[in-house]
């Protein structure tokens, strides 16, 4: 089953520095969680998809991972061990919040599963209402020049009337 790529997270050594630096150079919103030294990452497009700008520790060197969105942490954490890779987080459970881990793959780049659904997003039905708005407005263009033929065709019978029903011959207007 595909997944989706959900979550980015930059990790730096002065995460406040960072916060600002990417939000002034993508102009991100940056709504900041002090108690977890971490930044929750607006990127203010539609269909982008949002992430953290957060502080590594003292040891650590800074890092930019990515998050896919998987029903079962644990089956793709372990999946990933019998592929080659390593697990670098096991799982993690934060309640009412987020459940993660983080591997790396046999290259040594490190990746991030979260929990959420798998199943594509419905197909929205607004694609169909605008195919049925472009078929009434060609219907109705249609319908426009039927009715201009039409009257076009009853002022030709008009002019066809013979001449004693008033002024004009009985010339007629071929169409």
């Amino acid at each position: 089953m595909a997944a989706p790529v959900t979550h980015f997270e930059i990790n730096a050594k002065d995460g406040k520095r960072a916060q600002e630096f990417y939000s002034r150079l993508f102009d991100w919103k940056i709504k900041v969680v002090p108690e977890m030294n971490y930044g929750l990452v607006d990127t203010g497009w539609k269909g982008g998809i949002g992430g953290g700008i957060g502080q590594v520790d003292a040891n650590s060197s800074p890092s930019a991972t990515f998050y896919v969105q998987v029903e079962d942490v644990q089956a793709y954490l372990d999946k990933a061990a019998r592929l080659g890779g390593k697990v670098v987080q096991p799982l993690v459970e934060i309640p009412d919040m987020v459940t993660y881990a983080l591997f790396a793959d046999p290259d040594g780049n490190v990746i991030g599963l979260v929990k959420g659904p798998q199943t594509p997003p419905k197909e929205t039905k607004p694609r169909k209402k605008a195919a049925k708005k472009n078929r009434r407005k060609r219907r109705s263009r249609f319908e426009k020049q039927e009715n201009a033929d039409s009257n076009l065709h009853q002022a030709g019978r008009r002019l066809r009337r013979p001449a004693s029903h008033g002024i004009i011959s009985s010339t007629a207007v071929s169409l």
